[in-house]
């Protein structure tokens, strides 16, 4: 059964600056450039009607598009590190854009978030790495030079069972317009065959 979340994609041009800062670090599991995302709301498994809702849901947000930076890098585990990512400038469009999404997922029963949004671009799964090797990369690495970009649209994303890290499948598209008058790239009757797929045991036929 496949986990779902929103997120973010994040552009070729950005993805390959990123792809310089994929040595120096030994033990790191590093994340194709491909699979690159900013989540706005993690879902994972859900049952059919709960991933139904939520798709439906996320097709009535309305937000205009806004424009991203990308701002650094760091670590997440502090002394037992577990993920190296770059991390995203604060930035009210990304805020509304994620509070839309946290909405979306409480209209589809969902608990609400407990953790605390830190919005960032996961670049690496650490697992047996010496925080003092992290600490060196970070300093030897310094910034993220990478000029900002537009966010357009957002996406909803399904993976299978892995230890994380892609490949992540595109279900669903959504257009970023505050006037209630876009296109997102699913339809209701017909994408996922919406009627069938949610019932039994194909509730969760996604990308297959």
């Amino acid at each position: 059964m496949p986990r779902l979340f929103s997120a973010i994609e994040i552009p070729r041009s950005v993805a390959e600056r990123l792809t310089v800062l994929r040595a120096g670090l030994s033990g790191a599991r590093w994340i194709d450039p491909e699979n690159y995302h900013l989540t706005l709301r993690f879902v994972g498994d859900v049952d059919g009607a709960t991933a139904r809702d939520f798709t439906f849901a996320l097709g009535e947000i309305a937000v205009p598009p806004f424009e991203l930076r990308l701002n650094g890098l760091d670590s997440f585990g502090g002394n037992r590190p577990r993920a190296l990512f770059a991390s995203i400038v604060p930035s009210d469009g990304l805020a509304a854009l994620r509070r839309a999404n946290e909405r979306a997922a409480r209209e589809a029963g969902l608990p609400p978030e407990g953790r605390n949004y830190k919005p960032h671009v996961t670049l690496a799964r650490l697992r047996g790495v010496r925080p003092g090797a992290v600490a060196t990369y970070l300093e030897h690495q310094g910034g993220v030079a990478a000029e900002p970009f537009t966010v357009s649209r957002f996406v909803l994303y399904s993976s299978r069972d892995s230890v994380g890290g892609g490949p992540y499948v595109v279900e669903a598209a959504y257009d970023l317009d505050d006037t209630g008058d876009r296109q997102d790239s699913f339809d209701a009757e017909d994408h996922y065959g919406f009627e069938d797929a949610f019932n039994a045991e194909e509730a969760y036929n996604f990308g297959k």
